[in-house]
């Protein structure tokens, strides 16, 4: 199934597989501007299928209308109950389950909510970044340093994900809120595009095809062309702009042209110039400093190829105490926070999440009935293991 449309300021296109290898296909996905949703449905057929088209449909009833972070998240949560009240109604399977990725844009604001491993990636600048983090034993295994990501590829646990919807009635999808700029690309799949295509050629094939909709079945064919081992979906969503600049006009046939040409970019650079010193004085950012998350108002070291910033408070967390990957991030590059009250937020968040980490056995693990079996640290509590199957 393909869709391509345009509507208002954005461009979209998107596309469902079954793949070569799964005789039926369960994911699902929503294109409903500005909201956009990929679900990977697990539990075997009649269940899989079943529990990701009632989180579509939830969804797409409980999502806001205007950009709201905890307003998507609790559509998401919904969706998540409503499967359960799904089973005890008799529809589907026991342990059907589905992963979640519900995008919002508009203007030059992204919220996720997501629970699971299908992913958001954003092309930015000509480059490819993930946005959302896997919720999987390998993802684990990589922030905890004991396998790399290229061996997470064909590591015998990579079926098996530590959060989705229909697993846990108390389930809390993870919420992003990011800044996007004109001409930036949204990618949203299914784990069925990069289990079989690697970032680096994801990035290739964006980078090849301007037109949306011909990215997304460019994606979709190339998954099936290593192999199409599962099932495959992607939604390509791009801003409106021109990432790389404008083109320039004929200015060489007028003096008087030209001196007005020089005019206008003294004044542009003029302008550009007071808008980087409002930025840089109004970012706030975490960092680090003497080993603990402090807040930082300016920008991080090497940003734009420059560096103004100061502390504006300092926290109690330790950087060691934080996830691996997290903790790297605000080392390396510092994470970018839309004011200081997000910041506060997500201060708040990480000493949450610390503290729980602290009383609690590590997270419970789904997997799939064909990977081979965890270890006693890595299983759920709940006896009843449910296995992803998209």
């Amino acid at each position: 199934m393909a869709k391509a449309q345009a509507t208002g300021a954005l461009s979209f296109g998107s596309r469902t597989d079954v793949g070569r290898v799964r005789e039926h296909n369960e994911d699902n996905l929503l294109v409903k501007p500005p909201l956009f949703v990929v679900c990977d449905g697990m539990g075997g057929h009649e269940a899989g299928e079943v529990a990701s088209e009632i989180a579509i449909d939830v969804i797409a009833r409980h999502a806001p209308t205007k950009l709201d972070a905890d307003a998507l998240g609790q559509a998401v949560e919904e969706a998540n109950l409503a499967i359960f009240q799904a089973v005890r109604a008799g529809q589907g399977k026991e342990g059907m389950g589905t992963t979640c990725t519900a995008c919002m844009i508009q203007g030059t604001k992204l919220i996720i909510a997501q629970s699971g491993d299908s992913r958001a990636y954003l092309m930015h600048a000509s480059r490819l970044q993930q946005l959302t983090r896997d919720h999987s034993l390998v993802q684990d295994l990589i922030e905890s340093g004991e396998i790399t990501p290229s061996e997470a590829r064909t590591h015998p646990w990579r079926s098996y994900i530590t959060r989705a919807l229909g697993i846990d009635p108390a389930m809390r999808p993870d919420l992003y809120e990011l800044k996007v700029s004109p001409g930036d690309r949204l990618l949203i799949c299914s784990d069925g595009l990069y289990s079989m295509v690697e970032d680096a050629e994801i990035e290739r094939i964006l980078a090849t095809h301007e037109n949306p909709q011909l990215a997304a079945d460019a994606l979709v064919e190339a998954a099936n062309e290593r192999g199409g081992h599962d099932n495959i979906t992607v939604i390509v969503v791009d801003l409106p702009g021109n990432p790389g600049g404008h083109k320039s006009g004929d200015v060489g046939r007028s003096k008087a042209f030209a001196v007005s040409l020089i005019g206008i970019l003294v004044l542009i650079i003029a302008l550009g110039a007071i808008a980087l010193n409002f930025w840089m004085t109004n970012s706030i950012y975490l960092g680090e400093a003497d080993g603990k998350v402090a807040i930082y108002r300016g920008m991080p070291d090497g940003m734009a190829g420059l560096s103004s910033s100061e502390i504006e408070e300092m926290t109690d967390i330790d950087i060691d105490d934080l996830q691996p990957g997290i903790a790297k991030r605000i080392q390396d590059e510092g994470i970018k926070c839309d004011s200081l009250d997000a910041a506060h937020s997500l201060i708040e968040r990480y000493e949450d999440e610390i503290a729980q980490s602290s009383s609690k056995m590590p997270p419970d693990a789904t997997s799939d009935p064909a990977a081979p079996s965890a270890s006693a640290e890595s299983q759920t509590s709940d006896p009843a293991n449910t296995n992803e199957s998209a």
